[in-house]
């Protein structure tokens, strides 16, 4: 990747790549979190750092607009409160005219590109890369670091695999999607993300905890 970082203007819209190249000083936002690790954990984590955030806004019911990101994205748009995967995208649904695109971080640039040049009236797209981050909690007793964590009622009868929500984790905004029986992922504002860390670590003491990093 060259060191220069092309920007160009479309739709009156400068669009930047963000992404870092192998030379740069980039750091993910847990970098300098202390984790604690134990022999005996059942409570794991990891950051899917360097990822790409995506976050496009259009009307449902604006056929254009659905059409035109289902092409470039190779999956419809998902309804209320859920997600698909497409390849190396995920898509989540936050609200009746947002949805939140996650991708490895390099693949950003392209896909906003390709938003920008194939979608038509009125849209919005955002590259909120910078911003937010991913992490991935998982193991026996995963659920039950949660069940400290948000007041949203995440027993699988009511949160199955693929469900997204948009909570409270502790006292930070999160966007919450269940992965597995026992695997969850977690969206966080970048400037909460070391409050998030050490709420986890002290919320899964007692089950032990392990990070995967």
């Amino acid at each position: 990747m060259s060191d220069i970082t092309p920007v160009i203007v479309m739709n009156d819209c400068a669009v930047m790549n963000q992404f870092a190249s192998d030379n740069s000083k980039a750091e993910s936002p847990m970098v300098n979190v202390k984790w604690a690790n134990s022999s005996n954990a059942t409570v794991f984590a990891k950051e899917l750092a360097f990822s790409g955030h995506i976050v496009l806004r259009g009307k449902p019911t604006d056929d254009a607009f659905m059409a035109g990101a289902a092409k470039v994205l190779g999956t419809e748009l998902p309804g209320k409160l859920s997600s698909v995967e497409s390849g190396e995208y995920v898509v989540r649904w936050l609200s009746p005219d947002t949805w939140l695109i996650t991708m490895p971080g390099a693949a950003a640039y392209a896909l906003e590109t390709r938003l920008r040049e194939t979608l038509t009236g009125h849209y919005q797209v955002v590259n909120e890369s910078g911003g937010q981050t991913l992490l991935v909690l998982s193991g026996e007793n995963a659920e039950n670091v949660l069940h400290k964590s948000v007041h949203y009622d995440i027993h699988i009868s009511n949160f199955p695999v693929g469900k997204v929500v948009n909570t409270n984790f502790a006292k930070t905004g999160c966007t919450l999607r269940r992965l597995g029986e026992q695997e969850f992922e977690l969206v966080v504002r970048r400037s909460f993300s070391d409050y998030v860390a050490a709420w986890i670590q002290d919320a899964a003491a007692e089950y032990g905890f392990a990070w995967q990093g």
